[in-house]
């Protein structure tokens, strides 16, 4: 499946077209193309093993003209209105400031198909139609983090591309979704007010990471209740130990029903930047992100790699049923399979295990 850019139309499913050489994706992303851009993603999202080497060779093309842009991981609870949220700050980029921008979507995974709605291009209807745009929702597919499988390999196409401002938005709050702070420059938290003690909800981890927090829903009668939720929350961050890079994060309310606060939130992204390349902390923390990316990939082909073993595939079974039936501990069968993927047999033992 392969998206044009930004239609708002539903993606439908199509047969698999033709990749293009190498030359030709590098060029047309760097060109600003947003149908190689898209295409070129397309590539880098497939688990096909043949993509592999096309998909590597592609971001290696790329990699020289990537990096100039500023990150911005968004996370929300739900029913915070976090694509609103979105098109407002895009449209704000993009129309305000005459920049553009990239926002990278992830969609919700069926967990029993494995397919998404794919429905954030709808849900940013204005921000769909402008040309310095791209709007790019991707399927998470079970994938921990609130971010898709292959985020942080579409953010290097998408700055390759020209975009300077890369807005990530993840699928929500939870244990296992602050990912997203380890592939952005700074992360952002929407809260709405009047919906009881949301902080209650909220894993400490992901307080203790975001660099600010917006209070959503701003308007209307609900805008009083939103001040004082700031003022609660403000109050409550402040609890926390103070962050190594010396930055305070920033409690702000605003209304992307009508654009109130949106230029102050951006203008507080800009600041925390500028504070952070002037200490030194920015780089650091962009390189770093690159070293950790690299061991979780090492680690995700690692088991890859291990589960295609043909010793351990035959094997695995066996000892999944011992496993089960108490035949044999995890320790022992985790052991054995690792010793048969370290020896690189082809042929396992006959079963050592009662079954």
């Amino acid at each position: 499946m392969e998206d044009s850019g930004n239609s708002p139309e539903p993606v439908r499913l199509s047969p698999r077209r033709r990749r293009l050489a190498p030359a030709e994706y590098i060029d047309g992303v760097l060109n600003g193309e947003r149908m190689i851009l898209a295409r070129a993603i397309t590539v880098i999202e497939s688990e096909l093993e043949s993509d592999g080497a096309l998909a590597a060779e592609i971001l290696q093309g790329v990699l020289p003209d990537a990096g100039d842009s500023l990150r911005v991981g968004i996370t929300g609870v739900p029913g915070a209105g976090k694509s609103t949220f979105i098109d407002a700050l895009g449209l704000h980029i993009v129309r305000d400031l005459g920049q553009k921008v990239a926002v990278l979507s992830v969609d919700p995974s069926s967990p029993v198909s494995g397919g998404s709605i794919l429905g954030d291009k709808t849900r940013m209807e204005r921000l769909s139609m402008e040309e310095r745009a791209f709007i790019r929702p991707s399927p998470a597919r079970g994938h921990l983090g609130g971010v898709a499988r292959r985020t942080r390999e579409t953010i290097v196409l998408c700055e390759a591309a020209g975009y300077h401002n890369i807005l990530v938005e993840t699928v929500g709050v939870g244990q296992s979704e602050t990912a997203v702070r380890s592939m952005t420059d700074f992360f952002l938290l929407l809260m709405i007010s009047g919906a009881g003690d949301e902080l209650q909800g909220i894993k400490r981890g992901i307080l203790e990471m975001i660099d600010a927090m917006a209070i959503n829903k701003a308007d209307g009668d609900n805008k009083l209740k939103a001040d004082r939720a700031r003022v609660e929350y403000a109050t409550a961050l402040h609890l926390f130990p103070p962050s190594l890079d010396g930055w305070v994060p920033q409690v702000v309310t605003c209304s992307a029903l009508n654009g109130d606060g949106i230029n102050q939130i951006w203008q507080t992204i800009l600041q925390h930047r500028d504070k952070m390349q002037a200490s030194g902390w920015f780089l650091r923390r962009r390189r770093q992100q690159a070293l950790d990316w690299m061991r979780e990939l090492i680690s995700s082909g690692l088991e890859a790699e291990f589960y295609r073993h043909p010793g351990v595939l035959a094997r695995l079974p066996i000892l999944e049923n011992a496993v089960r039936a108490s035949h044999a501990t995890s320790y022992s069968a985790a052991r054995e399979l690792l010793a048969l993927f370290r020896s690189r047999s082809e042929v396992p033992a006959p079963p050592a295990v009662k079954e």
